[in-house]
């Protein structure tokens, strides 16, 4: 039996049944605290009309375009970074996406909302085809639908937490292309190994579809090589838990950006960063969710120079390519401040 009818006979999996579905939504396995009225009023204030200076660059970032005859060529376990937290890994002689978000801006609308820094090193058209589209939340900074429908001619597979694939399905993706997955969940594609694992998160696209859909980290498996993709999370005990079941990782990509102390339990602080890397086990650490998108109150380039400081001060290995420069998965290249 091929695949594609594997694909299409799977059934659809049952959220009732999942541990983290309760009364028709998706919860934290510690309950988010709530936002007063008056404090979320003050921080939409601020976002639209209090923002202090340096939250956008001054100047243009710098960013390495990439071919698709350089993809081609690459040695396997390359990766590259494409922004925010896409990431394109050759793997096995196949590629992997990531959270793919190349729209000018995360919204909604095209006209409104966070506008990127700076352009994609390379085009959806320019891709070669894609083995798997790797997704971790619904948020627009993650789920970016005109990217989806535009890769969803090239791509073979796209691995979901439960709901998000729902979602594809409605917006007109191949049900047989669609595989959801709860936490602790894995499956095997291509050769490799990938399991949802916990975070502690949130979801929705609008007003009335708050944590209707699961959010995820994953851990994805070739051969003795073991890479985390830590997707948007506030620090909990989740991650030693899964450095305890999946541990030691080669390589972790860990949220660092975006962050605040008022919203810490969904987005860790760099020190969180840190110290979920050292839970992990982690070798090295390559810090994403930053460096695309003004989505809050900080300088855009603070999060690179604090999970830096932080890294160097505990001895732990870090890198931070360019966006579009190669990264060997196996023995990366140490810190490059691009960002001065």
């Amino acid at each position: 039996m091929t695949t594609l009818a594997l694909c299409r006979q799977r059934p659809l999996p049952n959220h009732d049944r999942s541990p983290q579905y309760r009364e028709g939504r998706f919860i934290n396995p510690r309950p988010r605290p709530a936002m007063g009225f008056w404090e979320g009023l003050k921080l939409t204030w601020l976002f639209v009309r209090g923002k202090p200076a340096g939250t956008v660059p001054d100047r243009p970032i710098p960013v390495r375009p990439v071919t698709r005859s350089e993809l081609e060529a690459a040695p396997d376990r390359s990766l590259y970074r494409l922004g925010h937290s896409t990431m394109l890994m050759k793997l096995r002689g196949q590629f992997w996406l990531t959270d793919p978000v190349f729209s000018e801006r995360a919204s909604p609308v095209s006209w409104a909302g966070p506008a990127r820094f700076h352009a994609p090193p390379i085009t959806i058209d320019e891709l070669p085809p894609i083995a798997g589209v790797i997704l971790s939340h619904n948020h627009y900074d993650h789920l970016d639908r005109a990217a989806v429908m535009q890769l969803a001619a090239k791509t073979a597979r796209f691995i979901a937490p439960l709901g998000v694939g729902d979602q594809l399905v409605a917006w007109g993706i191949d049900p047989a292309k669609v595989e959801q997955l709860d936490w602790w969940q894995s499956t095997d594609v291509q050769g490799l190994r990938l399991t949802a694992t916990p975070a502690q998160h949130f979801s929705g696209r609008g007003l009335r579809d708050s944590d209707h859909t699961l959010w995820a980290s994953w851990v994805i498996q070739d051969d003795e090589m073991r890479v985390f993709f830590s997707g948007d999370s506030g620090y909990f005990d989740g991650f030693k838990a899964i450095g305890d079941a999946y541990g030691p990782f080669d390589l972790t990509l860990m949220e660092t950006g975006a962050y605040d102390e008022r919203w810490a339990f969904v987005h860790m602080q760099p020190e969180q960063t840190l110290q979920a890397h050292l839970d992990l086990r982690g070798r090295w650490l390559l810090p994403i969710h930053n460096g695309t998108f003004d989505l809050a109150l900080h300088p855009w380039e603070e999060p690179f120079e604090r999970i830096v400081a932080l890294a160097s001060a505990a001895d732990v290995q870090i890198t931070t390519p360019m966006m579009g420069e190669r990264v060997d998965m196996e023995a990366p290249d140490e810190m490059v401040a691009w960002w001065r």
